[in-house]
Order: C-alpha cells, then sequence, then structure tokens
C-alpha cells in the first residue's frame, strides 16, 4: 500500500506528462497550420494591369417640363360660337381649323367692303378723267386756273378714299379669317372653354395648345459642369451631345423615356444659383412624356480623359478607408489605400495611391485578403459583365447556404430529439 506522499509524486508525475503531451500538440498546430495554408490552392480573380485610360461619365438633372410653346387661344372677334371642329385631347395640326364664330355675318362684311372698294375707284377714275380734261382746256384757256385746280383736287381726294376701301376691305377680311380661329401650332388641345352657343367678346379664352412634339427641356447645370462640358466641346457641335429624358418610377419602362439632342449652353451663369441653364429637345411623337411631369435629363458622351480608373467592384473598405489588391512579383495581393475620384457608371477613377504598370485585381473581392497567393485571369474591358457576374456569383452562394439549411434541419430536429430521450 502506498503512502500518502508516494501518492502525491505519481499524481505530480502524470501532471507533468499531460502538459508536455499538451505543449507538444500545440508546437505541432502551428506548423499543421502553415502547412495548410501553403497547400491552398492559388485564388483565381480578374487582373489588370494599370493605364491610362479615357472613360465615358454620365450626369443627370432634375427639370420640371413645361411646353415654352404651349399657345392660348382666345377670341379676336366678336360674335356668336356656332360651331367646335375638334375633339379635346386630341393632336392638332398648325393651321387646322377648330373654332368657327359667326362667320357669314364676317364675310358678308367683306362683301360690302369689296363693294365700298369698287365704288371708290369708280369715282377715282371719273374725278382722274375729269382732271385730265381740265388739263387740256387750261392749256388752251379754255376754264380757268380755279376750276383745274378743284378738278384736281376731286381727284385726290377720290384716290384717298380708294386707299380708306382697300383699308377697310383688309380689316373686314382680317375679321373674317378670325372668325375662324385656326391652330397657330401644332400640339395637344385642351377641353374647350366656351360651349357652342355662347356669345364671346375679343380676348375671351377658348382653349389651350401644348405643343409635344419635340419636346424642349430646360434645365440647369452647376457651373462647374458646364465649364467642362464647354472644355470638352471645343469647337464642335453642341448637338454631338446626346441626351436622355428619364421619368422618375418609370425605369425600364421605354413609354418613361425619350433620346434627344442638347441644343442649348447658355453664356453666363446665374450668381443666385451658380448654375447655367441648358436646353435639350427630345422627339415625343406618341406623347408619352407630357408638361408638369418632374424627370431627370442624363447627359451621354462625356469624358474623362487619360485617368486612372478599375471597376467600382475593386475597390473595397480597409482600416485606412478605401483600399485595392495590388499583386507583387509573387502574385501575392497587397492591400494598398487609395484616393477616390467620381464615379463613372461601373467604373471608380483614382485620384492617388496607385501608379500606371501596378496590377490590380479587379474582379470580386470575396475570398481576397491581404496575403492571398492570386492566380491572375485576363480582364476583359467589360466592367458591367463585371459586377453581373459577382453579382451571380453571390446569388449562387445564397441559393447553395440555404440549401444546407433546409437539409440540415431534418437532421438536425432529430439528433435534438435523441438527445432529449437520452
Amino acid at each position: 500500500m502506498k503512502t500518502p506522499v508516494q501518492l502525491g509524486r505519481v499524481g505530480l508525475l502524470a501532471l507533468a506528462s499531460g502538459l508536455f503531451l499538451a505543449g507538444c500538440g500545440q508546437n505541432k498546430d502551428p506548423e499543421n497550420a502553415q502547412q495548410g495554408s501553403q497547400e491552398r490552392p492559388p485564388h483565381s480573380v480578374e487582373v489588370v494591369e494599370l493605364a491610362r485610360q479615357d472613360v465615358d461619365i454620365e450626369r443627370s438633372y432634375p427639370s420640371l417640363l413645361r411646353s415654352d410653346d404651349e399657345v392660348k387661344l382666345v377670341a379676336r372677334v366678336a360674335g356668336t360660337l356656332q360651331q367646335r371642329h375638334f375633339e379635346a385631347g386630341q393632336m392638332v395640326e398648325k393651321g387646322e381649323l377648330l373654332y368657327s364664330i359667326e362667320p357669314d355675318v364676317y364675310q358678308a362684311i367683306v362683301n360690302q367692303r369689296e363693294a365700298d372698294l369698287e365704288s371708290a375707284r369708280a369715282q377715282l377714275f371719273r374725278a382722274q378723267r375729269d382732271a385730265d380734261r381740265f388739263e387740256r382746256l387750261l392749256g388752251q384757256n379754255s376754264v380757268s386756273r380755279q376750276d383745274y385746280d378743284k378738278a384736281l383736287a376731286d381727284a385726290r381726294v377720290a384716290q384717298a378714299s380708294v386707299a380708306q376701301a382697300e383699308a377697310s376691305l383688309a380689316s373686314a377680311r382680317i375679321d373674317l379669317d378670325y372668325a375662324k380661329v385656326k391652330a397657330p401650332v401644332s400640339g395637344m388641345i385642351s377641353l374647350s372653354q366656351i360651349n357652342v352657343g355662347n356669345f364671346v367678346s375679343t380676348g375671351t379664352e377658348l382653349a389651350t395648345i401644348t405643343p409635344l412634339d419635340p419636346l424642349e427641356v430646360r434645365f440647369q447645370l452647376p457651373q462647374s459642369h458646364a465649364f467642362e462640358l464647354r472644355r470638352q466641346l471645343k469647337g464642335q457641335d453642341i448637338e454631338s451631345i446626346t441626351t436622355r429624358l428619364q421619368v422618375p418610377g418609370s425605369s425600364g419602362d421605354e413609354t418613361g423615356s425619350l433620346n434627344g439632342n442638347l441644343d442649348f449652353l447658355g453664356s453666363r451663369v446665374d450668381q443666385a444659383t451658380s448654375t447655367v441653364q441648358a436646353n435639350a429637345t427630345f422627339p415625343n411623337p406618341d406623347a408619352s412624356v407630357l408638361p408638369g411631369q418632374f424627370v431627370r435629363i442624363r447627359i451621354e458622351g462625356l469624358k474623362r480623359y487619360g485617368v486612372l480608373a478599375v471597376p467600382e467592384i475593386a475597390v473595397g473598405q480597409g482600416l485606412m478607408g478605401p483600399q485595392i489588391f495590388v499583386l507583387d512579383e509573387n502574385n501575392v495581393a497587397r492591400a494598398r489605400p487609395v484616393d477616390l475620384g467620381e464615379v463613372a457608371g461601373p467604373w471608380q477613377i483614382l485620384q492617388g495611391g496607385v501608379e500606371p504598370g501596378e496590377r490590380v485585381v479587379v474582379g470580386d473581392l470575396a475570398g481576397v485578403q491581404p496575403g492571398t497567393t492570386i492566380e491572375p485571369q485576363p480582364f476583359k474591358g467589360d466592367a458591367d459583365s463585371l459586377v453581373e457576374d459577382a453579382e451571380a456569383s453571390k446569388e449562387e452562394a445564397r441559393h447553395r447556404d440555404m440549401e444546407k439549411v433546409t437539409e440540415a434541419e431534418p437532421g438536425t430536429a432529430t439528433e435534438s430529439a435523441e438527445d432529449a430521450s437520452s
């Protein structure tokens, strides 16, 4: 039988043996971890060698649509509104007859003025003939000078009467033309403000015509954007800049967008808003966009020249702020803080932190960490496709995770039941 002292020594020896074995296990684990990391295959991802390039940029600006060519029809003559020749809301063409305001009455006035003109011309003919005869008789000393002067004055009065009759006829014809109210512009006509049979006076509002095709849109550019646009044009025609009108809430709806051209860029800055006025024209044959709507005007065709840019997906967030991964000579990813410029569609312009010629990871950063060995894959230059592929990969990963959870749920429930029974 062992004494308590002997039992204590045996316990100490057992404890020391356990600690030694545990220490050996701890020393062995880092080696295995390092060996496992070395055996891990390189991460395959798109890589590009940075070079300066021209990048397309897009600008968009809010605007409230209005039709500067909108016309309010008003009566130019007084009379009874006899007939309306249109339906409210229809498209009317310039010169199309819209209303008739007692045209027969004004036609009768024209006929009377024409008769007055013929009478005045007859009187002028007779007075001119008398003046010519008195002039011959005066040369023969057969009439007095006073009689000749009177005949000459009568001829001039008759000539003035003809001019007056011609003016009255012209005025009557204008009134007759106003009695037939025609569309001064092409566009969509509103509801009629006056019903047929009512008496209208000069200045009475009848309806409104709103031109819709083409549609002219005014909007404001920040002065810095306007200066950049002028520098890019460099003598080119301003209509070379294409624009797109988009109605908010109609994304993907062709009826909610129009393509057009920029046709005016102001030459002065508004001191109150520090903006420059611009105007764009959009064909709108189907009247899919109407005045009064809030829209966004997107200017296309703008560029940034000679910049360093990477797909936006290639920029991550590190402890020092935005960062990208640059490959060293061994294809190992190294985090590099960068200064970001503006976003140009799917591209992110870099203002600092990298130099041309460096190799940058531009694909999906999932699984890429500092020190990760990279298997470089060529980048075809299509940043949009790169983003779409990354989103598709994330969606597939989410589906796989959900399937794993769904498959694990029955087994987990069975194990929980067995544990509860035991």
